[in-house]
Parts: C-alpha cells; structure tokens; sequence
C-alpha cells in the first residue's frame, strides 16, 4: 500500500470530522489537497467562481447542519479572498475550517510571488490560526484546529504550503477522538438562586431573545407564560423564538417593529437571553438587566448588568422555570401585546393600499407573497441591507423554516454564496435567494456554480437599481444620494444566458404567476423582479443618536412598510388574551 501524503491525511482527517465537500478554487498551491479529495469518494471538491463565495457557502453550511463545514483557497491572493466570508461565519459562530494553502516552505519570508502571511491575515477573524511547517505536525495540529472551530463555534484557519502537502505523511501518527458537537452548559446554583430571586421580586418581566434560543423554544414559551412575559426578539432570534408564541411583541433595533422597544424600556426587569444585540442605544439603562449567555465574554459587553449568568439558554431555563415563583398578573403582558397589534394594524395598511396596481412594484408586496408561496420547510439567505428588512417584517418563521443573512458581520452579496451552501445540504429542500442587486452583481459570477451543479436555488432579486439602504444612510447625514445608482442589465436574460431560467417582472399582476413558475421550476431560476427604489423602511423606535452608518429620514420618501402575516399573528395572540 503506497505511503499517505501529508494532503491526503489531511483530507481523511476531514471527512473523520464530518465534513462532506469542500469549496474553494484551485490553484497550484493547493493541487495536491485537490487531488487527495479526487481520490476520496467521502468527499467533494466544489468549484466555486470567487473564494468568497467557498467562504459564504462554508458558512451557510455549518448554520444548516450544525456541523464542520470547510473551504480552501489557494497562496496569496486566493486565501485572501477568502476572508471576508470567514469573518461572517467567525461572527456567525458557524464552526467553518479554512484551509489556506502557502508559497513554497523555504521561500516564505523572501517576498516570493504570491507571498502573504496567513497566519497573521487572519487573526482577527478565527479562534486558531498556525501553519504546519513539518509533516510532523500532521494530525494534531488538523485535529485541534477542529476542536477549536466545533467546540468555540467560529473558524479555524490551517495554512499548508504547497510542498509540505505533498510529502510523507508521518509513519504512526497519532489519532484522537475528535470532537464533533458542543455540550450544555449549566450555570451554578448560586446564580440560578439570585436570578430567580431577582424574578420574583419584580412585577414587570420581558425577555428579550437572540440565536441562543435556539432549540430552547419549548422553555422559552414555558418561562414566559409562568412569569407572564412579553417576549421580543432580534432578527438573529426571529426563526427561533417568534413561531407559536403568544407573548411575541415582535423585534427590536433598526430593523424592529411593534412594541418591543416599549417592553424593553417600561419593564422592571429585562431578561437577554442568548442575544449578542450590537445596538447598546435600543437597550434601556433604567432598569434592571439579566443576561444569560454560553459566551462568558460576551455578558455586560453591550449594557450594564445586574447579573450575568454563564449558561445555554436551554439548560439555564429547565434549571430556573421551577424555582421562580408563578405569577397571576397579566397587566404588563396584556397592555404589551395590545401596544404590538396596534403598532403592527398601523403599518399594515402601507402595503396593502393599491399594492397590486402601483408601479415600481412595492418590494413589501414582492416579500408578502413570497412569504405564501415559499415551502414551509424553505430556507431564506437574506442579502445585507433592504432585503434583510423585508425578510425581518414578511417572512414567517414556522419552526421549520431558516433565515440565514450577514446579520453580525453585515456584508453584501452574501445571499447567493450562502444559498450554494445551504442546497449542497439538501438538493430537495427548497432554498431561496433574496438578493438586491447591489449584492447580486457583486458576486454575480457564482450564478454559474448554481448552473454548473445544477443547484435549484431560486434567486428572487429585488432590483430598484439601488444600494437603497446606503441612499438611507446618507439622507440621515443630511446628503443628497451620490454613487448610489446601478445600471443595471436584464437579470433574467442574463440568467437564461447562463443557462438557468429567468424571467423579469415589472408588472405587480405579473408577479403571483411569475413566482410560482420559478419556485416550481426544477432546476436554478431567478426572477428579476423591478421594485420602487422610493420604499425605503425606518424602525418605529429610532433617535439620530442611535445610528453609526445606518438608517434614519423624516423624508417623505421613507415608509414606515407593512409587516405581512405578523399583524394577523398580534391581532391572534390580542384574541386569545384571558379575560377576567
């Protein structure tokens, strides 16, 4: 039997850890990891056009499954483009290993072509980051870059240069049991006992959710009803936490609605759970604060607390729940839930007037039908900016579905990448694309991945021909719009060009017919839909001090823009209030 190289060990380890494809784009450099996996039917080499791209997908992956996902890219410029997806899976905690393929070992430090310093490049943006200089390093260092990206959710970064891949792999080397999940975390009794005492002693409670409520929904809607608790949610918490609760007074932030501002601020007791919510001016500073996170680093780093408790959420609850005391009166939740429906039966009518017959089409329309046509088990990867806020107000989550966006990092053209991602998961699951076409065009090119693996995702492109969200940004430094205009090509002749279907739509009637043809076709599809550049979206809740870069105008140009099926669910929840 011919001896392993270092490539191929490398490659082993990888699919000993769960991994199933790896995305990236040869180069010379990376040959002979490229080779390895040709060799190995466990896994695939998935040629993507942009290593951002292999990043995204890598990312979106992790999300999905809840496992490793990996991508490579090659020395010099071709790991470099990688970083920018890494950062968003590192502030994603989407446990993602790069491989950053290097120059020659022994021209390293002589400004050799394509020379760069991975393991300084990015540090920012991984949990571990080392070369392996000696095959001898092989399987250890592999393994504990594993350990690292699964066991503290985020990336980790292994550089290997070209010749090192190529030679012999250690004779005997040793092979841990490797780590493939997280465990639960339980915090001690002593901080159970002082939360529950700081629960029973107030009379006002909101519990305010992030992704860390994942898989805690069952003891979230407990602990509420016990405590008798609005519950609000960032957008990271919305596919986790807003299905199936009656206590929803719905999100908060620059991209919120209803009235969770209000329950944050008038409360006794606000209680963060699982959230890392960067805007610290939406968080009150009156009253009393209780966070639980798995992240120790991340308690009190956005408000001052009165008590930090290190747990998952999930653990923390199942722990807590008995010990609180239950409590009868619903004054609190009963006038939060009655302030979200009135909010949300206000903002409704700005979608629904003539919606079918204005021109642009209203882009809050092009979400609200999407939101009914779209599976119920469907997965959502939302572009940065516009589109994050009609998925934030019109896509209903169900428990089933997912919403994946550049929500930490923010970055654009992350949509289409992380749908790649998320199809190569489950080529029948049905996986929508809502892109702007700002972050569309930006990585347009990896529209023939979808085509060259004949992946269907479906690309719902919103196109005002915009970067909308910036023209927002500069309305509230009082500027006119400048270097915001796209000239924009047919989409859906370019995509027919491709060799996917397309097809374009600038007529509201066209648009219901137009959308289930693309979500019914087979294989990758876009929809080119034209939307008015003019409906813009600024949160209920929002002072100039409160934004850096983001949105706010009192212009007339700006609509405060519906919110789809979730004023129904509030006007729900409002009917189904116990009455004395």
């Amino acid at each position: 039997m011919a001896k392993q190289n270092v490539a191929e060990q490398f490659v082993d380890i990888l699919v000993r850890a769960g991994v199933k494809r790896l995305y990236g784009v040869v180069g010379d450099s990376l040959n002979p990891v490229v080779d390895a996996i040709r060799r190995n039917s466990a896994i695939d080499w998935i040629h993507v056009r942009h290593e951002e791209t292999a990043a995204f997908a890598a990312g979106a992956e992790a999300q999905i499954t809840g496992g490793l996902a990996a991508c490579a890219g090659s020395c010099g410029p071709g790991n470099l483009h990688l970083i920018n997806g890494l950062y968003d899976a590192h502030r994603s905690m989407a446990p993602v290993l790069a491989l950053a393929s290097h120059i020659p070992s022994s021209e390293i430090g002589l400004g050799f072509f394509q020379e760069t310093h991975p393991e300084q490049l990015f540090r920012e943006c991984s949990h571990y980051n080392e070369m392996i200089s000696n095959p001898q390093q092989m399987p250890r260092l592999v393994q504990t870059a594993i350990q690292h990206a699964i066991g503290q959710g985020g990336v980790s970064v292994v550089t290997l240069p070209g010749d090192i891949a190529d030679e012999p792999a250690p004779d005997k080397a040793a092979e841990t049991a490797l780590v493939t999940s997280r465990p639960t975390v339980r915090p001690g009794d002593t901080e159970i006992d002082k939360l529950a005492a700081m629960i029973d002693e107030a009379d006002k409670i909101t519990l305010f959710c992030g992704s860390g409520t994942a898989g805690a929904h069952a003891e979230v809607m407990e602990f509420a009803e016990k405590i008798k608790s609005p519950v609000g949610h960032a957008l990271r918490g919305k596919e986790w936490i807003q299905y199936d609760n009656p206590y929803d007074v719905g999100m908060s932030g620059l991209l919120g609605y209803g009235a969770a501002y209000e329950a944050t601020h008038e409360c006794d007791l606000l209680i963060l759970l699982g959230t890392d919510f960067p805007y610290n001016a939406f968080l009150p500073d009156d009253v009393k604060i209780a966070q639980v996170d798995v992240r120790p680093e991340r308690l009190g780093r956005r408000s001052k607390l009165d008590l930090a408790v290190w747990g998952d959420v999930k653990e923390t609850l199942r722990c807590l729940t008995p010990k609180v005391s239950p409590k009868s009166n619903r004054r609190f939740l009963d006038k939060m839930l009655k302030k979200h429906a009135d909010a949300l039966d206000g903002v409704v009518k700005a979608y629904t007037r003539k919606v079918d017959k204005h021109v642009p089409i209203h882009p809050e329309y092009v979400a609200s039908v999407l939101d009914e046509l779209a599976d119920d088990d469907a997965v959502f990867t939302v572009d940065t900016g516009m589109c994050n806020v009609w998925a934030a107000r019109y896509i209903t989550p169900n428990g089933r579905r997912r919403i994946i966006g550049s929500f930490s990092h923010g970055s654009m053209a992350n949509a289409l990448p992380q749908a790649i991602g998320a199809q190569f998961t489950d080529r029948g699951r049905q996986v929508v694309s809502m892109s702007g076409d700002g972050g569309f065009s930006m990585l347009m090119g990896d529209f023939l991945t979808l085509v060259q693996y004949d992946l269907p995702v479906k690309v719902v492109l919103f196109n005002n021909s915009s970067l909308g969200m910036v023209e927002l940004e500069m309305m509230v430094a009082g500027l006119p719009a400048h270097g915001t205009a796209n000239k924009n090509p047919d989409f859906a002749a370019v995509a027919r060009a491709c060799g996917a279907y397309g097809v374009r739509v600038e007529k509201p009637k066209q648009l219901p017919g137009a959308l289930k043809d693309v979500l019914r076709h087979k294989g990758p599809a876009l929809i080119d839909i034209v939307t008015d550049p003019n409906a813009l979206s600024i949160p209920p809740k929002i002072s100039k001090e409160m934004v850096t870069g983001f949105a706010l105008s009192a212009s007339k140009m700006v609509l405060d823009g519906g919110v789809g099926r979730m004023a129904q669910m509030a006007r729900s929840n409002l009917r189904n209030m116990p009455r004395p």
